[in-house]
């Protein structure tokens, strides 16, 4: 919205400074970040009056967690809510990738909230349907996948980039749409397993909206994706303000997610998440570098799928329990050892995933 406001920067020269996108990125990340620390406490508030006896908590998960029974969930709404807001205040809109990137966090936000709503009405694990919840996600996804095969260059538009190899791109065709709503999918739900421990999911995932967002502006900038041989994808640099909401969200939330956790984000901020963080990652073309950036959410669902083949096909559970963090409480670690150690090595592969623009 205040983007237009450079239009009028032929009259007033201090305007033009609505036209950088690194500005933008950073009065978004401002924004948000007061936004969720303004309002926080009153949603919180409105979720413990509404929800009473909060999200409930797994019996045979470990014995500290039984401690944080009455806290409220659906905490994602503050981080949605400032999001939301501090796009609408400071990101072009008349940018297609906006749109779909709040497309899929939107919908999945939603599918999430009603998923959360299921749980903490009936209080108990079973939500929303597990088929009726990837059949709605895949829709929203792969909408969102055609559209930004649309808007990509038609050189790009079906191809799938490999990284290191500046000139390799496999043709995927009319896959591409049915990929792209794996990747988004797939890592929307990967961050709702992440999301176990206090503080656990949304560190690592500003971590990799940091490195998406620095992606996104190289990508987007002819000059810098010239220098870096990357892929120019003209468009994309304004995702950079968006995912500095993100951050600035993310950061409001983690004062109040702090242990001991005051809220949970719950679905509806873990799936919606997920879904910004992959649909960025497909409309960049750095979907397999995101595997490498957000590697540690891709362990996070490796280990549940590990768990669950090995038991029904072995009888034996390869973790004392998933999702992997779970196994290491099992074994006696703190949860704030946890969650510390999984922020550092989120940072090592972000570190690693932006090394791989270099090494062309």
């Amino acid at each position: 919205m205040l983007f237009w406001l450079a239009e009028f920067s032929a009259t007033f020269n201090p305007l033009n400074v609505f036209r950088y996108i690194t500005f933008r990125a950073g009065a978004a990340t401002v924004t948000a970040l007061f936004f969720v620390l303004f309002f926080g406490p009153t949603i919180i508030d409105m979720l413990r009056v509404k929800q009473g006896k909060g999200q409930p908590i797994r019996e045979d998960g470990p014995e500290s967690h039984l401690l944080k029974r009455g806290t409220p969930t659906m905490g994602g709404l503050m981080i949605l809510a400032g999001f939301l807001v501090s796009t609408l205040l400071w990101a072009n809109l008349k940018n297609g990738y906006v749109w779909c990137v709040l497309l899929v966090t939107l919908g999945f936000g939603a599918i999430g909230f009603w998923d959360d709503y299921l749980k903490v009405s009936k209080q108990s694990h079973k939500g929303f349907s597990g088929r009726s919840r990837l059949a709605l996600e895949f829709i929203i996804a792969g909408i969102a996948c055609y559209a930004m095969s649309q808007l990509l260059p038609p050189a790009l538009s079906t191809k799938l980039a490999i990284p290191v190899f500046k000139d390799v791109l496999l043709n995927l065709g009319l896959f591409f749409v049915v990929f792209g709503a794996f990747v988004i999918v797939a890592f929307g739900n990967a961050v709702n397993l992440t999301d176990g421990l206090d503080g656990l999911a949304i560190v690592p995932v500003m971590i990799a909206a940091g490195t998406l967002g620095f992606i996104a502006y190289l990508s987007g900038n002819a000059i810098f994706a010239n220098y870096l041989q990357i892929h120019f994808i003209p468009g994309t640099g304004e995702l950079a303000v968006l995912l500095g909401a993100v951050i600035g969200a993310g950061l409001g939330f983690l004062w109040f997610n702090a242990p001991p956790a005051q809220v949970f984000m719950g679905d509806t901020g873990s799936l919606s998440l997920g879904g910004l963080l992959g649909s960025v990652a497909v409309a960049t073309k750095h979907e397999i570098v995101f595997a490498i950036v957000g590697g540690l959410f891709v362990l996070e669902a490796m280990s549940v799928i590990i768990q669950v083949a090995s038991f029904k096909l072995t009888g034996k559970r390869v973790f004392r329990m998933a999702p992997i963090h779970h196994h290491y409480e099992k074994k006696g670690w703190k949860e704030p050892q946890v969650v510390i150690r999984f922020w550092i090595i989120a940072v090592i592969l972000a570190l690693i995933g932006l090394a791989t623009l270099k090494l062309r």
